[in-house]
């Protein structure tokens, strides 16, 4: 299998959890203060949305790599 091919499936994979899921979050730390033994830190909950057409497009490219990705001209 080349590379073409498997970014291709890496690509369906991805578009297809895309519009499953709609997208994703992750928890960022934002500030750390430190005065002695005291720490304080404050985490913050980040959501990012994945467009339906990001997803669409990522299950198309995909498709036409691995249809196109093997073929040499």
């Amino acid at each position: 299998m080349n590379a073409a091919k498997m970014v291709g499936i890496v690509l369906i994979v991805g578009g297809v959890l895309a519009l499953m899921y709609g997208g994703f979050s992750y928890t960022k730390d934002t500030q750390q203060l430190k005065i002695g033994p005291l720490e304080l830190s404050v985490k913050e909950k980040q959501t990012v949305n994945v467009p339906m057409w990001a997803g669409i497009g990522a299950i198309v490219v995909g498709g036409a790599l691995l249809l196109l990705g093997g073929k040499k001209g």
